[in-house]
């Protein structure tokens, strides 16, 4: 006879007890990663281990389901997610090998020799195009992994991409998150699209200059405020424009690409007074034999700024000529390919076409239609689908891995050279992808087991103050799971029944579950390991963890005041 559960989201008698109770897991693992300085891996598997005991023994999840829970994710976190990070690390490792990086670097240094104006460009722009075509952490990777190609370090790269990688992320693999809100609540797709894009334009606007006051401070930020309005602005636009009369598909493609225009034209006209740069280069400028340090420095790391009357792109560089077109053009193929083909396996016709001739969709043994959801989270009582979709070739990973094959090809390299790199890219990331499967492990057991939704709950009970904390429990549920998508899966139901009990426009609760979740994004363990990863740091997940969570929160609460502004105040935003 086959296992069936319903949950039990106060099995501690009060909601409040079983709502710490329920935090456990999430303490486990985010102290042991900020404050106890364990390895990576090891902080996964203990918060695994502690919402698997407190699933079982608490909320009295039968351990078969638990276990096919943690099964479950585990899986997810191989596949997709464990893919995508060593295709992407593949494909930079090539063009590192073959010096094509190098190329890069130079090519963006013609544009502004500003580091400032480089993190702009990489971390906001360029990540927000990857992030509207894949997703799933790739535009972290990718983005980490230039800016270190670029000259910056190694935690500075991966905390500026993390910041870098949020108000897009609603909007991200071609609106994915939006539509699993629709599909989950019934509500209205456009008006939810529209919704979300009343909300993230003012934050598009304001993480430019979130980014540089981050790196460089308030003062050093205002030098180059002119860039940061052109790219915000832009973005914000056109995120209002497609989101609100066109629906939420290609928000960020043209959001991108409209704020990566807007920089390349303002740069034509403008330069900041004072070319800014980190200190450890122009220590190595001054004597090109002193070591690097290998301490880093803290992200406002004590900045040089020299006056450039000629901004000749070499500024960085001087002792090497400038790239030839030919050169920038081979350079930069390897990130149009990837564009190209992520892109085009992101659209919806090819990824239907290709899903329905090779992909494989199986259901979980034991799980799958197993665990009840139960009011008040659900109307009734709601089996709890559980499959596992292979979609092998239609895979961003996959797109990033033929990338790979094609850029290697054209740069020259023979397919031995070309296994022997990614066999040597799998070696260095082989604890990383321990690490995502075990947290997707752990994410897994507390949404199958109720922990997560017992947490939400908790903020369901704020009575007015509702509003406000609807963007935090986005914020909760992509800390947890490491996915808009999924928070969108978990607690929008939750929100459109808690606020029509209220009164509260169910589009605005549920749209604020998005907008909030994307605050969340630079701190889940998921991400957090994907910046590590791709930045090359060995136990960094840390001090990345400690560097961004206040910049998390402080966002999660200003989402939370605009839409109680936009509850009580602004009801006219609302479509």
């Amino acid at each position: 006879m086959p296992l069936h559960w319903t949950q039990n989201y106060s099995p501690a008698g009060s909601l409040a007890l079983s709502t710490l109770l329920a935090a456990i897991p999430v303490c486990v693992l985010l102290g042991l990663l900020a404050f106890g300085h364990v390895k990576a891996h090891i902080a996964a598997l203990s918060g695994l281990a502690a919402s698997l005991a407190i699933a079982i023994f608490l909320y009295g999840m039968p351990w078969k389901l638990a276990g096919m829970a943690a099964v479950d994710g585990a899986a997810y976190g191989l596949f997709p997610i464990g893919w995508i990070v060593l295709c992407a690390i593949f494909v930079y490792d090539i063009t590192v090998q073959t010096g094509q990086f190098e190329i890069i670097r130079k090519s963006v240094a013609g544009l502004a020799d500003d580091r400032r104006i480089q993190a702009i460009l990489i971390a906001f722009s360029f990540g927000a195009f990857i992030e509207g075509a894949a997703g799933f952490g790739t535009p972290v990777a990718i983005s980490a992994a230039m800016l270190i190609g670029l000259g910056f370090r190694p935690m500075q790269a991966a905390c500026l991409s993390l910041i870098g990688n949020t108000a897009p992320v609603a909007f991200g693999a071609l609106g994915t998150p939006i539509i699993a809100l629709q599909k989950v609540t019934g509500l209205p797709l456009l008006e939810l699209s529209a919704m979300v894009g009343r909300q993230l334009p003012f934050f598009s606007l304001l993480i430019p200059f979130w980014i540089i006051w981050a790196m460089v401070g308030r003062k050093k930020m205002l030098e180059v405020w002119p860039a940061c309005l052109s790219a915000g602005l832009s973005f914000a636009i056109v995120q209002w424009l497609l989101s609100n009369f066109h629906g939420p598909w290609l928000v960020d493609i043209g959001a991108s690409l409209a704020s990566i225009v807007s920089l390349l034209i303002l740069l034509r006209f403008w330069q900041p007074r004072t070319v800014w740069r980190f200190d450890h280069e122009v220590s190595d400028e001054r004597s090109d034999d002193s070591p690097t340090p290998r301490d880093e420095p803290a992200l406002s790391t004590a900045p040089s700024a020299t006056t450039s009357p000629e901004r000749s792109g070499t500024a960085v560089i001087n002792s090497v000529a400038a790239p030839t077109r030919e050169q920038i053009m081979l350079a930069w193929m390897p990130w149009v390919v990837l564009s190209l083909i992520v892109f085009a396996l992101g659209t919806k016709t090819i990824k239907t076409f290709i899903d329905s001739r090779t992909a494989v969709t199986f259901s979980m043994p034991l799980l799958d239609n197993a665990v009840s959801r139960a009011p008040p989270v659900v109307a009734k009582a709601t089996a709890e689908p559980a499959t596992f979709a292979f979609n092998w070739l239609s895979a961003t990973g996959t797109g990033l891995l033929i990338t790979a094959i094609i850029s290697g090809f054209m740069l020259g390299l023979s397919p031995m050279r070309l296994v022997r790199i990614f066999f040597g890219t799998l070696a260095r990331v082989r604890l990383s992808l321990i690490t995502i499967a075990a947290m997707l492990a752990l994410g897994y057991t507390t949404r199958y087991g109720g922990l997560d939704t017992t947490l939400g709950l908790a903020f369901a009970n704020t009575g007015k103050l509702f509003p406000f904390f609807a963007p935090i429990l986005g914020w909760l549920g992509v800390a947890l799971t490491g996915s808009d998508t999924a928070s969108n899966a978990m607690f929008g139901n939750l929100q459109q029944v808690t606020a029509g009990r209220l009164g509260i426009s169910p589009i605005l609760a549920t749209a604020a579950n998005s907008a909030g979740g994307v605050m969340g994004k630079m701190i889940d363990a998921q991400s957090i390991v994907v910046a590590s990863v791709a930045t090359d740091q060995k136990d960094a997940e840390g001090p990345i963890l400690r560097y961004v969570f206040f910049h998390s929160i402080a966002l999660a609460v200003l989402v939370g005041l605009l839409t109680l502004a936009q509850a009580y105040l602004w009801p006219k935003m609302i479509p």
